[in-house]
């Protein structure tokens, strides 16, 4: 392909333009925010479409003064802020395709005609084929072909267990959305419905189909919105320091239920036209029955479903599993009222299984077929394609993320979505007239904030999460999330540079700093095992997996000796966290104390732990006693995922979100006990979330520097109707 000569008139592809006179690039027609190197690495690759321009060429062009290790960092970032900007995928690339270890290439085709066609004058069929990382199949007036199996994807929320969504992108194999029959196909037609352009999370529609709800990070902190299905502007429901999760409508339609993201188990109620919120239940996840008399639900503490009424009083347990390694989440209920269905989890296999449940006789079939939900609120994200008899849902294959569809009588799957994807939150028109779904990127910038020059500095741009800093705030170990059930651990300085990779895994768990400053924690999960615990060298070397102790790890911390770590495992989903001392020298775990949830910190003199349980009823802060082995909650009902005991040994320090900002508070604690009432010692002129996929912030222990997670990313609701 010849050159492409950038002082001409704008370079047009698909329903981008680049005007390099300009320094602009446009989608359709509206002006998108980009840096200048990101902007100049574009221009470089649409000069030469379809070549490769090698990453010496770009050094040379764009960072002719970086030395090698800066410009490796500096080229990847730009990269990445070019893909975000595009809503590329690294995986599946439709714009710019990476040649390991040799450079780019601008991969998506630019022809004559299509330079000179001005964006306006697409077609609207043009519009649809030139959707951002859309890849229609070969026959795109086929059906998408059925799946035989789905591999195992999914597990209960946890601080260390997580996945992003990929790259906006989706693409439409023609697919029949009757009511009646889904075995015939007709042309179907994509219908942008939002232009929200922000991250969207659990997506719920309404009772009547005329509006959605989802939840959405505003300055760091998700709040509850709804829209109409006809379009506009979202309508903001909430505006408070906890971060939320939306649950779903009430039967009629009047209320949305939202539960926060990390506390106590809590659902609460806001008219869905605007209105004050009011408790509803200790739940974190529930859904109405089609008549809207009660409400079946779920909690942390328990692996069961339960059912209330309206109101949320009157609860009772309506099954329980008789194998208690499985957890329980109702994902819908069948028209009749008679029967639900749940996804159901195991602790030790990292997935969801989809099943039915009897109401009548309190017996639960499974399915046989596992499913994608949305990993960091924890939600299922299942939707009916036809009442009672096929429900539709999200899954990645192959790592692709699609909807698929499954019917509940013949147990035959089929792909309704292709292309790299994500589409996810299906929601059928009660109207009949096809489906709505969001699809896109949920990322998550990784930033630094020095405490003294109130400055910020992103030191991470991929979809990142989990910091974790050295004691002495020189080094952050952080997780990275790639691609959909793909983890990988980095270690960097709190700049940003000398970045190295430790690990990569379909989960990870960042752990604690040894007292050298050098030597970090982590876990990993695999498919098919169980997770297992390592302690490696900052440079990626002395890699060492610890002992098994009896369950899954869930959290990691060194012994002040460096000798020896203390593990928090569970084994099943109704017994407690267990905490569990190992040594290096692969001598047999011993048990120090069960109940006191996951541990996060040791005191200076070596005699306590400190610990933390996010969820349930009994959540807050506790202290083991590693002389007489017990557990004590410290600080119960701590909206918090974590504290640390401050360097003299004579406070415990941790974060909260608050109205004014994060704010980071000292209590007061000494051999053991505590003295006054915790008090403020910094609120940050920003918020951040507590959770995302595990911690979203760590902080030193001199207070000098915060390193957060920054919410970013770009979403949007569509219809796929037929014509």
């Amino acid at each position: 392909m010849e050159p492409v000569d950038r002082t001409n008139a704008p370079i047009r592809f698909g329903v981008f333009e680049v005007d390099a006179r300009t320094g602009e690039l446009r989608k359709s027609g509206t002006r998108l925010r980009i840096q200048d190197q990101p902007f100049q690495l574009l221009l470089a690759l649409l000069e030469h479409p379809g070549e490769l321009v090698t990453r010496e060429e770009l050094q040379q062009r764009i960072w002719p003064a970086e030395s090698f290790g800066d410009f490796d960092h500096a080229v990847n970032v730009a990269v990445a802020k070019l893909r975000a900007a595009l809503g590329d995928s690294p995986d599946a690339p439709r714009y710019v395709e990476t040649l390991h270890r040799r450079g780019y290439r601008f991969v998506y085709p630019l022809t004559a005609s299509e330079e000179q066609q001005p964006v306006a004058a697409q077609s609207a069929a043009s519009d649809l084929a030139a959707l951002p990382q859309a890849q229609l199949p070969p026959d795109a007036n086929s059906p998408a072909p059925a799946a035989k199996s789905l591999q195992a994807s999914w597990s209960r929320p946890a601080l260390a267990i997580a996945c992003s969504l990929a790259v906006l992108a989706t693409a439409f194999s023609a697919y029949r959305f009757s009511q009646r029959s889904n075995s015939s196909s007709s042309p179907a037609k994509i219908v942008q419905i939002s232009e929200w352009h922000k991250p969207i999370h659990d997506a719920r529609l309404s009772p009547d189909g005329h509006m959605i709800a989802f939840d959405s990070p505003v300055n760091g902190i998700s709040q509850v919105f709804v829209m109409l299905t006809s379009g506009g502007v979202p309508r903001q429901l909430t505006d408070d320091h906890v971060d939320k999760v939306v649950s779903t409508f009430s039967a009629d339609g009047s209320e949305l239920y939202y539960s926060p993201n990390i506390s106590l188990d809590e659902l609460w109620s806001v008219p869905t036209l605007g209105g004050p919120v009011r408790h509803l239940l200790s739940a974190y996840y529930a859904i109405p029955s089609p008549d809207g008399a009660y409400l079946y639900y779920a909690t942390s503490d328990d692996a069961g479903i339960f059912r209330a009424d309206k109101t949320g009083l009157h609860s009772q347990t309506i099954f329980q599993p008789t194998d208690d390694r499985f957890w329980n989440v109702p994902a819908l209920v069948f028209p009749d009222g008679k029967r639900l269905v749940a996804l159901r989890g195991w602790t030790d296999g990292n997935f969801a299984e989809l099943s039915t449940i009897d109401l009548t006789n309190r017996t639960q079939t499974n399915l046989g077929v596992t499913v994608d939900a949305d990993l960091f609120s924890g939600n299922p994200d299942l939707g009916w394609l036809e009442p009672g008899k096929s429900v539709m849902f999200s899954h990645t294959l192959n790592g692709l993320t699609n909807l698929w569809s499954f019917d509940l009588s013949s147990h035959s799957l089929t792909q309704m979505t292709t292309g790299i994807g994500p589409d996810y939150s299906p929601m059928r028109d009660p109207a009949g007239n096809g489906i709505y779904y969001v699809n896109g990127r949920t990322s998550a910038f990784l930033s630094s904030y020095d405490v003294d020059s109130k400055e910020s500095l992103d030191i991470a741009e991929e979809d990142s999460t989990q910091p974790e800093i050295s004691l002495d705030a020189k080094r952050v170990m952080y997780a990275t999330i790639p691609a959909q059930h793909q983890m990988e651990l980095w270690v960097s300085d709190l700049m940003g540079a000398h970045r190295v990779k430790l690990a990569s895994a379909v989960a990870l768990t960042t752990g604690t700093w040894a007292r050298d400053n050098f030597h970090l924690s982590y876990i990993s999960f695999e498919t098919g095992s169980t997770s297992k615990a390592y302690t490696v060298a900052a440079d990626g070397s002395d890699l060492h997996q610890l002992p098994p102790v009896d369950g899954r790890p869930t959290s990691i911390v060194w012994d002040r000796d460096q000798k020896s770590l203390y593990i928090t495992a569970i084994k099943k989903e109704t017994t407690p966290r267990a905490v569990w001392k190992t040594t290096l020298d692969g001598s047999p775990p011993e048990l120090i104390a069960v109940g006191c949830g996951d541990v996060t910190d040791q005191d200076s003199s070596g005699s306590y732990l400190l610990a933390v349980r996010p969820y349930g009823a009994r959540s807050g802060l506790y202290q083991v006693s590693l002389a007489d082995k017990t557990c004590n909650p410290i600080l119960p009902g701590v909206n918090t995922l974590g504290g640390i005991f401050s360097p003299d040994g004579k406070s415990i320090l941790y974060a909260v979100p608050s109205a004014e900002g994060s704010q980071v508070l000292r209590q007061a604690w000494l051999n053991g006990n505590l003295i006054g009432k915790p008090k403020i010692v910094m609120t940050l002129p920003f918020t951040f979330p507590i959770n995302h996929g595990g911690n979203a912030y760590d902080f030193s222990r001199d207070l000098s520097k915060i390193v957060y997670v920054r919410p970013t990313g770009h979403s949007d609701v569509y219809a796929l109707r037929q014509k």
